[in-house]
């Protein structure tokens, strides 16, 4: 898992500024609320005091409240108060949390997880047509899955899987000539790369694919790609009008498991009566992946590519491997066994931009590789 990413957090309509909302992203917990004003705001959800879970409080105003001795934190991560002490006390400059910049799109509130200014954060995985009149967004989808994030957004870099996991739907009818058409990988940012490539479709009998195309044996461009570690997009385009792209925003809860933000947008059967007709097909879909890949083994992508035999066909997954690999060199790699050995005696937390010109931090940064 990497720090220095944009990670979504919740549903934009779940944080109130009636109660904080506790959220646990990279193995690590944070608390999620807003204040008067209405801005979201995203803290390191530990009390610096005694170790309380902030997002077990109240908000009091502008503050979220530890609900152990009644600290109250501001947007900024800032103690402006603690109630045993008089009324002329300020809080010490050592009372505070981390607080995390932050993004509300596509109706997910994101956090920057990480300690680099603004100029040299890594983009947000962006949609384009989201507000376009040409294109609907579907309705968001946010659910969990028993499995490595790493793992989500390689299933989702691997095209050859499909005619196997989604015989039904998704892709059926496409002839997929690998070897006539090798994967060419291209950048998309700095920070991510992907793949189109064509594909022969052969008439469908039934399905979606059915509604999109009547004709018979035309070509279908197809192919997919990702942005950081844990933003995934699939295009599917069956001719220049009918066109499917798929965003899926990942957040990493533990080793364990993975919270998916999914933002559909279609480029044809623009009536909103086809929205939950379009989200149950994607769920469907999306559940023959959880069936497969909630019994992969080992559970989290190897160390070395040698302990998989990996072919052509792997190769956009192999790129994305080199990227974590580079993020990593940069030291932005947690290190899961030693974050776990701290737990329980260790409070730890994401660094954020302001550890770069403020100390004395009460929380240790998490350990890094």
């Amino acid at each position: 898992m990497y720090i220095n990413f944009w990670y979504p957090v919740a549903p934009s309509e779940d944080i109130t500024n009636d109660k904080p909302q506790r959220v646990r992203i990279l193995s690590l917990d944070f608390v999620a609320f807003r204040d008067t004003a209405g801005n979201a705001h995203v803290l390191a959800d530990t009390c610096c005091h005694r170790g309380a879970a902030l997002g077990e409080g109240k908000i009091k105003g502008d503050c979220v409240e530890c609900p152990y001795h009644g600290w109250q934190y501001n947007g900024a991560g800032q103690c402006t108060l603690i109630p045993s002490q008089s009324a002329d006390e300020k809080p010490p400059a050592r009372a505070k949390v981390d607080s995390y910049p932050v993004q509300e799109k596509y109706g997910i509130l994101f956090a920057f997880l990480g300690d680099l200014p603004e100029d040299e954060r890594p983009p947000m995985m962006e949609i384009e047509e989201y507000e376009a009149e040409d294109w609907r967004a579907n309705i968001l989808r946010v659910f969990d899955v028993d499995y490595y994030y790493e793992r989500s957004v390689e299933n989702g870099l691997d095209p050859a899987h499909n005619e196997f996991v989604h015989p039904k739907q998704g892709t059926p009818g496409m002839i997929m000539d690998f070897k006539k058409n090798p994967i060419q990988i291209d950048p998309l940012t700095d920070y991510g790369s992907g793949f189109m490539m064509p594909f022969t479709q052969v008439n469908p009998d039934g399905g979606l694919m059915a509604d999109v195309n009547s004709e018979y044996d035309e070509i279908v461009h197809a192919g997919s790609g990702h942005v950081g570690p844990n933003g995934l997009v699939t295009w599917l385009h069956f001719s220049k009008e009918k066109r499917f792209h798929q965003y899926f925003f990942e957040a990493p809860i533990d080793e364990n498991r993975t919270r998916i933000f999914f933002v559909n947008m279609r480029h044809f059967m623009m009536d909103p009566a086809n929205d939950q007709r379009i989200v149950d097909i994607n769920m469907e879909i999306a559940q023959e992946d959880i069936d497969l890949l909630v019994n992969l083994n080992p559970v989290r992508t190897p160390e070395t590519m040698t302990k998989e035999l990996l072919v052509p066909t792997d190769k956009p997954l192999v790129r994305y491997r080199e990227y974590l690999k580079d993020w990593e060199n940069r030291g932005w790699r947690i290190d899961m066994l030693k974050l776990a050995e701290e737990r329980g005696n260790v409070a730890s937390a994401i660094p954020c931009p302001q550890r770069r010109t403020a100390r004395n931090w009460v929380l240790d940064e998490v350990p890094r590789v």
